[in-house]
């Protein structure tokens, strides 16, 4: 499977990408809870309701947010900063499924916008980050269908299908679903953000699946910004 950025966005978004097989997506083992709570604990110690907008890194997704994307992140909040206000209101982390859940906690544990895909819902085809064309249409989760323009950036397969809205909305379509067995990671890169960061929440990811999911790790995180071969 490649994976690629389109040249006009190149040096404006990057991605770290991992790949984890065969995980158990049904039920929630007891210490993967007991994980789960443990970072929010963690989360919020480290983290303030009104400090959280002056963060350095939360700064550089809503930078982006404004300057690239022509989005008021006072309106629409990255996607990380929401779900870390939820949970320093004092408000429970969603229970989707154990692997979204595993993914949410990496994502306000490292700050950075987390996205997990079904492999198997598109056919594990090449993949390419891109400004959408106007008029393409996009299934998101929980929502209905939208139309979008072509200052949107998304990734999609290469024949078309629109996975995510960059960085911070994923698809009906191919979204974690408790059959779920393999699992496509991308985590979501602006300009400031260190590449540690995105291979260290993806890592977190893997383990996390293949210590209480029974996942395997078939490709290990890398950082993509520009166009890598990942292993089928």
């Amino acid at each position: 499977m490649k994976f690629s950025i389109d040249d006009r966005l190149r040096g404006k978004v990057f991605v770290g990408v991992g790949i984890v097989r065969n995980v158990r997506n049904e039920e929630y083992p007891g210490e993967l809870l007991a994980i789960i709570n443990d970072v929010v604990k963690e989360v919020r110690s480290r983290h303030s309701l009104d400090k959280l907008k002056d963060d350095p890194i939360i700064r550089y997704y809503r930078d982006f947010y404004w300057h690239e994307l022509g989005i008021d992140p006072t309106k629409q909040r990255p996607a990380q900063e929401a779900l870390l206000r939820r949970v320093l209101r004092g408000e429970d982390l969603p229970r989707i499924n154990p692997m979204v859940d595993i993914g949410n906690i990496a994502s306000i544990r490292y700050l950075v916008p987390i996205g997990l895909y079904d492999l198997d819902s598109f056919g594990g085809k090449d993949l390419i980050i891109r400004y959408a064309r106007d008029g393409e249409i996009f299934n998101p989760i929980g929502s209905p269908k939208k139309t979008l323009s072509s200052n949107q950036i998304i990734l999609s397969t290469i024949d078309g299908l629109i996975l995510h809205v960059y960085p911070y909305r994923d698809s009906e379509t191919t979204k974690i679903r408790p059959e779920t067995r393999n699992v496509l990671i991308v985590t979501a890169g602006v300009p400031g953000i260190d590449d540690d960061r995105l291979l260290n929440s993806a890592q977190f990811i893997i383990d996390l699946a293949t210590r209480y999911l029974g996942g395997s790790a078939h490709v290990k995180p890398v950082v993509i910004k520009d166009e890598t071969d990942l292993p089928s």
